[in-house]
């Protein structure tokens, strides 16, 4: 019997990779974007930040240089739990609000998003859309107006571009960087060119207000982006990237600070997956929407990452150690023509993304040690698993402070 169910997970697991591995393909081109609008769109731009006075500064400078009339938006930086001079440095900026927040009981990213947006919908002036940012983040001075583009074509949520702005400090930062490079490509950009959801990445994110409004946010998980993003579609909405409103992220440097960052995101993945997924699978195949099956399989991917992890296990203790089980490899059984050309495409996507994303050479070196970081995530998921009700909020501590001028010269 068990050697029955091993086969059939394999099978299961082996169409899901299919899957994802087909869909990548469509990630090879790129649809041109809409023609630009003129200006019409104001913007609420929240900045969560949590101790980050090393970080701010540069993030506000940056987002007074807008190209986007300064008029039409206004900067609110959500100082939640403070104890560092986050408040003092955001106040120092003329024009740029503080909104001071103290709920040590209640803390993360989900509540302080939630407790802003409840402020912002009693101030006398309204706003279009509100813009969500990291604080340690640098934007392109052109990010305003490809949201405004987006939204006078009728798209009430739209993620930017996920990039890194400190690939080359460390192997975990540019792992981080490969990985952001990959999941652009190669997972957002084909569900964009096939009209599928794309999936919201915490920041540089959009949202129309009046959404906004009827929904409420109501996404407080450990993921509050994942969590939103899938009351989206249940909803009809899919929110859209937009590969050109460029978000530079600050990755962690070492290890130990991205496998704590790795733990909290798995921590809430599971926690979404298990309340949404299901009912959204229902929905899904009711409905006959591709769109909706195809987000609750995005969302099983952390049970994808769980299995896998101890199916391997299972295989090698088996191959390695005398026992009584006749477990098999299906994978063993197909034809080369078939495994061959599959396995090295597998190895090759990640190259392919850098290369189609115009990634500067000299960060393919950094390759060598980026399956060590995707090995990594095997524990990272197990622990995750058996630690999911733990949902203690941790800070990322941010200390890179570079200029987004620096960042793009990097890039050539």
């Amino acid at each position: 019997m068990f050697e029955k169910i091993m086969i059939v997970l394999q099978v299961f697991f082996g169409l899901v990779g299919l899957y994802q591995l087909v869909l990548s393909f469509f990630g090879w081109y790129r649809k041109k974007e809409s023609k630009s609008h003129s200006p019409q769109k104001t913007f609420a731009v929240i900045v969560a930040a949590h101790n980050e006075e090393e970080v701010i500064g540069a993030l506000l400078e940056n987002l007074q240089k807008m190209r986007y009339p300064r008029e039409m938006y206004d900067i609110f930086v959500i100082c939640d739990n403070c104890t560092d001079n986050t408040v003092a440095i955001t106040n120092s900026f003329e024009g740029v609000t503080a909104c001071v927040r103290n709920n040590p009981e209640k803390r993360g990213k989900g509540y302080a998003l939630e407790w802003m947006l409840d402020k912002l919908w009693k101030m006398p002036k309204s706003y279009d859309a509100v813009v969500v940012f990291d604080a340690d983040n640098l934007v392109d001075v052109d990010f305003l107006q490809y949201m405004n583009d987006d939204l006078c074509n009728g798209k009430q949520v739209i993620q930017g571009y996920l990039d890194t702005k400190n690939p080359n400090d460390s192997w975990i930062s540019a792992s981080n960087a490969i990985n952001y490079w990959f999941c652009n490509r190669l997972w957002q950009l084909p569900r964009y060119n096939l009209g599928l959801s794309n999936f919201l990445g915490g920041t540089g994110m959009c949202f129309e207000s009046k959404l906004l409004k009827e929904m409420g946010w109501g996404a407080t998980s450990l993921v509050e982006d994942l969590e939103f993003t899938v009351r989206c579609i249940q909803r009809d909405v899919y929110p859209k990237i937009n590969f050109d409103a460029r978000v530079y992220d600050e990755k962690p440097l070492t290890f130990k600070a991205s496998a704590r960052q790795r733990l909290r995101w798995m921590q809430g993945h599971f926690e979404v997956t298990r309340k949404y997924m299901f009912p959204l699978l229902k929905q899904g195949i009711k409905e006959r929407s591709l769109t909706k099956i195809d987000a609750a399989l995005y969302v099983f991917n952390s049970y994808n990452f769980l299995i896998g992890f101890l199916l391997t296990i299972i295989y090698y203790i088996n191959y390695l150690l005398p026992t009584d089980l006749n477990l098999i490899s299906i994978y063993g059984y197909l034809p080369l023509w078939v495994s061959i050309p599959f396995s090295i495409y597998g190895i090759m996507q990640c190259p392919l993304a850098m290369y189609l994303e115009k990634v500067p050479w000299k960060t393919y070196l950094r390759l060598v040690f980026y399956p060590v970081f995707l090995i990594s995530w095997w524990p990272i998921t197990f622990w995750a698993f058996f630690t999911q009700n733990n949902k203690q909020w941790s800070h990322t501590k941010h200390t890179r402070v570079v200029r987004l001028e620096e960042v793009q010269s990097k890039q050539g």
